[in-house]
């Protein structure tokens, strides 16, 4: 065990991934920032929302771009705009994207996700300060 704060067994891990509700799995169904967005904010990655930009870096769609239409948090996939498939009836239905299998392109911005990026940017500048005063 490598952490007194946190419980290591791998049963218990999985109960709590799996067995999480809504809020929680929002976190846990981050995606990474472009290069671009990570210089910009000083922020790494992001929980995904309705109407973000991604492109798809992973899977059968990589390189795809498009708008997340929306999270199904309940199967922890994400749906973007264009990325369907046919089904044996005729009916188009979307593909369900594992959000890390995806790179935010750009955010749609409000007050709340901008206090987040603030927040965030905070603590990493802390984190850094700390780390560089621990070098000799």
């Amino acid at each position: 065990k490598y952490s007194e704060n946190f419980s290591s067994p791998r049963r218990k891990n999985r109960k709590a991934h799996f067995g999480a509700h809504s809020e929680a799995r929002r976190k846990l169904m981050s995606a990474n920032l472009s290069k671009e967005l990570q210089a910009r904010h000083g922020v790494r990655s992001m929980p995904i929302r309705k109407e973000d930009e991604v492109i798809i870096t992973r899977g059968v769609y990589k390189t795809r771009e498009g708008k997340v239409t929306s999270v199904y948090r309940k199967k922890w996939v994400v749906h973007v705009e264009r990325i369907t498939r046919e089904k044996a009836n005729g009916a188009t239905v979307p593909v369900g994207i594992p959000a890390s299998s995806l790179t935010i392109t750009k955010l749609k911005m409000d007050k709340d996700r901008k206090n987040a990026l603030e927040r965030k940017s905070k603590n990493n500048e802390k984190k850094e300060d700390a780390t560089m005063s621990n070098v000799d």
